[in-house]
């Protein structure tokens, strides 16, 4: 048993959250579950980073103070938890929680042989909470950056370089994929600079953490950020050792637009406190909506907002709790791990989650355990047969290993393909088999056929339970036991079948629609 610290980054709460962010706690999530599942010891553990001057500059924009903002917007962020089917273990307010502030004080006293005070001009871009270089735009937020000249306190990153790339190099930091691995390398290379880990109380509008010792300071957002990893841990008081050094892996799992900050810029910090580093750092990449990077102010219309053409449409559709409302917790989970690929960004869209919902969940594994339970009823009277085929046995027993595998290398795509896989084959066991014809003609092997199906199926619950644990839940419930309970269609379909109406077509993509709007029930063939 291996005990495994699993992490979210902690997103801005400067408005409701989105689904790219939904993407990195449902990825967590599934990965906390499969390690629970293999008996390890696991802390899985996400928050919100109320600290931001982006959060102050919303605030500002709406005309409220930033607390009043930060706890509606935090609020938004934890209520994930229940839509999303989260099985996090703790959930950290940078702004609330009384274990950070002390934490964040300690850290920084922890690295004061590293920071120094200087002079500094530079460009800065809020909605990144970052310098840049050059004076063009930000490439992430394409906007102009500002100038910024003030004295701050400083991070000596330069002296870790060497150390650093050495970790990163020998794997003992792992960063995956290697795409981002080799990319982290190459900036390493480049040289290092030390950074501003402080600003002005005044820039800060008075919101945030004082330096210890100068409360003309406020410590930089993404110092007191990064921070969370240790005081959510209780770090103030010592008490972080369990879940920090003492864990066999220390996983963050983050988005490539806060790589740097989290395999160059924390990892330094750490080593500076005299504190061991992250063993894994597994990166995504975007969701998109026409090809541009989803955004929490798409999202700024509320709930219903809804643009007048196709990109403020599916802008306005990345409310993830609005689609789960919509269209299930399994639809969303299931377009999240089945669709996004482990490198490259992906383009959201409602066609797209209700094509794979109703594709694979609903023709596909639905359709199979539906078939499976009303043939065991029609022609056992709902009890399971004892005997078993070793058709399926094949298929089954390389799933697992599959799934696990796949996990290891952060490849959700390919560990929900390995599991899809089971139900295909044993769809295509029951078309090969024809257990109504078996049943027709009086055949002994019907109790064989229909014996391995139910088995089958009840390992498609185990092998679903961290990427669908509601899912998971019900096939279990169908299938359990000598008796099967009577059937009930799983997964109600999202679309008419055949051609669409245009007008129907229209509502789709208009707005998020009302739950179940336009089902039909799960198909019901073969007896």
């Amino acid at each position: 048993m291996s005990r495994i610290l699993l992490t979210t980054t902690i997103p801005y709460v400067n408005a409701r959250p989105h689904l790219g962010f939904a993407l990195e706690l449902v990825q967590v999530d599934v990965l906390a579950r499969h390690h629970r599942l293999l008996g390890d010891e696991v802390r899985f553990q996400t928050g919100t980073d109320d600290n931001s001057l982006k959060n102050v500059r919303a605030a500002e924009a709406e005309g409220i103070a930033v607390r009043d903002l930060v706890d509606r917007n935090a609020a938004e962020f934890a209520r994930l938890a229940g839509p999303l089917s989260l099985s996090y273990d703790d959930f950290i307010r940078t702004s609330a929680d009384p274990r950070h502030r002390p934490g964040v004080e300690r850290f920084w006293r922890a690295c004061s042989a590293d920071l120094y005070r200087r002079h500094y001009e530079g460009l800065y871009c809020v909605g990144c909470e970052q310098f840049y270089p050059s004076d063009e735009q930000c490439p992430e937020h394409d906007a102009p950056l500002q100038r910024v000249s003030e004295e701050n306190w400083f991070f000596r990153l330069s002296r870790y370089r060497d150390e650093l790339y050495g970790l990163i190099d020998s794997g003992r930091i792992r960063v995956e994929p290697a795409e981002r691995r080799n990319e982290i390398l190459a900036f390493i290379a480049a040289g290092l600079s030390d950074f501003s880990v402080s600003r002005s109380q005044a820039r800060a509008r008075g919101w945030g953490i004082p330096v210890p010792g100068d409360p003309g300071q406020v410590i930089y957002v993404w110092w007191d950020a990064l921070g969370n990893y240790l005081t959510a841990l209780d770090y103030a008081k010592g008490e972080h050792d369990d879940w920090w050094s003492g864990a066999d892996r220390r996983i963050h799992v983050l988005g490539k637009g806060v790589l740097r900050f989290h395999a160059v810029y924390w990892p330094a910090m750490l080593l500076s406190a005299g504190e061991v580093p992250p063993t894994d750092i597994l990166v995504h990449d975007y969701l998109t909506v026409d090809g541009r990077k989803i955004s929490k102010s798409a999202l700024s219309g509320g709930p219903g907002h809804s643009g007048d053409g196709p990109t403020g449409t599916e802008l306005s559709a990345v409310d993830p709790i609005g689609l789960v409302e919509a269209y299930g917790v399994d639809a969303v989970r299931w377009w999240l791990l089945r669709e996004v690929p482990r490198v490259g960004d992906v383009d959201f869209t409602a066609r797209r989650l209700i094509a794979r919902h109703d594709g694979e969940l609903a023709d596909g594994l639905g359709n199979l355990v539906n078939r499976v339970v009303s043939m065991v009823h029609r022609y056992r009277g709902g009890i399971v047969p004892e005997e078993r085929e070793t058709a399926l046995d094949e298929v089954r027993g390389k799933a697992r290993g599959a799934v696990h595998e796949a996990l290891e290398a952060f490849d959700f795509r390919a560990a929900t393909a390995a599991v899809y896989a089971v139900a295909e084959e044993a769809n295509r066991y029951v078309n090969r088999t024809e257990p109504w014809r078996l049943a027709r003609e009086g055949s002994p092997r019907l109790d064989a056929v229909l014996g391995t199906l139910v088995a089958t199926c009840r390992e498609l619950a185990d092998l679903l339970a961290p990427f669908l644990p509601d899912a998971s839940a019900r096939i279990a419930g169908q299938c359990r036991g000598e008796r099967l309970a009577d059937p009930v269609p799983l997964f109600p379909h999202h679309r008419p079948r055949g051609p669409a109406p245009a007008r129907v077509e229209q509502r789709l993509m208009s707005s998020v629609p009302s739950p179940h709007s336009d089902t039909v029930p799960a198909r019901r063939s073969g007896g």
